[in-house]
């Protein structure tokens, strides 16, 4: 029983936002690291992240059932109802957004809703299955995580916030695209309008290189602006540029197309947690304090 509750959360995307919340969280913290609210930040924007994953799991089921990495989900194979599925998410929903509307503040906690209503509602809704805008769309709710665990310990949304927002929700297009590529029939199967199926794999691979120069470029922005040190600038840039040169090799000739885009996929991963981890550990102790908006 707890299994299938646990696996119509998608325990795998909690595991990689967990990892740039507390990227985020280190970053503002500066080394004065508030322990309990640390925790609780994870804790509930980890349950936020489950709600939305089970709410997407219960609209999905008829998707789902036509593709073959997701057939085998519970709320496909009959272990777990829709409706069960739903309230889970729901219950899960309220708590995590309990935890952090006690425990952080009001511009963490504006950041969790927005991309919770981005993603169920926009994303989950209506993009993902109408328009090819649905991947960027999703991009936004993705790159939500960093910012809420930097704005809960910096209790303000500044230039170092627009730019990890900025910077992850880059970085979502790129592994998006190489997930559309290698899954393409999948995609195809159940009348998904990503980028490769609607308006082919040649542009969605200008589009993957594009978007991974640009990610470089951002990048870059945090120790520019004084945010982190140059041991982040020399990561970040290592990284983009090797992944920037995977993406380049895509347009050799005769090259296995689904095999390149799983390396690009799994590059991408490698990319977006050293740089998490980077920034949580080589932050500068005085920041530059550009102040967009204060949660006091």
């Amino acid at each position: 029983m707890f299994k299938r509750y646990l696996q119509v959360t998608k325990p795998g995307i909690i595991m990689g936002n967990l990892i740039s919340v507390a990227g985020g969280f280190f970053l503002a913290s500066r080394g004065e690291i508030d322990w309990i609210l640390m925790l609780a930040t994870v804790i509930g924007l980890s349950l936020v992240v489950a709600s939305g994953c089970a709410i997407n799991n219960y609209v999905d089921r008829d998707i789902d059932a036509k593709m073959q990495r997701t057939r085998n989900r519970v709320t496909v194979n009959g272990e777990m109802s829709g409706k069960a599925a739903f309230f889970h998410g729901v219950v899960l929903g309220v708590i995590g957004f309990a935890l952090l509307a006690y425990f952080t503040n009001w511009v963490a906690v504006a950041f969790a809703a927005f991309g919770y209503v981005v993603y169920v509602g926009l994303y989950t809704m209506y993009f993902k299955r109408n328009s090819v805008y649905g991947t960027f769309v999703g991009s936004l709710s993705g790159a939500v995580p960093p910012v809420v665990g930097y704005c809960a310990a910096a209790g303000q949304f500044d230039a170092g916030a627009a730019i990890l927002l900025t910077m992850f929700c880059i970085w979502q297009m790129p592994h998006s695209y190489a997930i559309a590529i290698f899954r393409y029939k999948d995609y195809e199967a159940a009348g998904i309008p990503v980028l490769p199926v609607s308006q082919g794999i040649a542009k969605a691979k200008r589009h993957i290189v594009l978007h991974i120069a640009a990610f470089a470029v951002v990048a870059a922005l945090l120790p520019l602006t004084g945010y982190v040190g140059i041991g982040f600038m020399v990561v970040a840039l290592a990284t983009s540029l090797w992944w920037l040169a995977m993406a380049l090799r895509g347009y050799r000739l005769g090259i296995d197309v689904n095999k390149w885009a799983r390396q690009v996929f799994f590059f991408s991963i490698i990319t977006v947690t050293a740089l998490s981890v980077t920034m949580a550990l080589d932050f500068n102790e005085v920041s530059p304090n550009l102040l967009v908006f204060s949660a006091h």
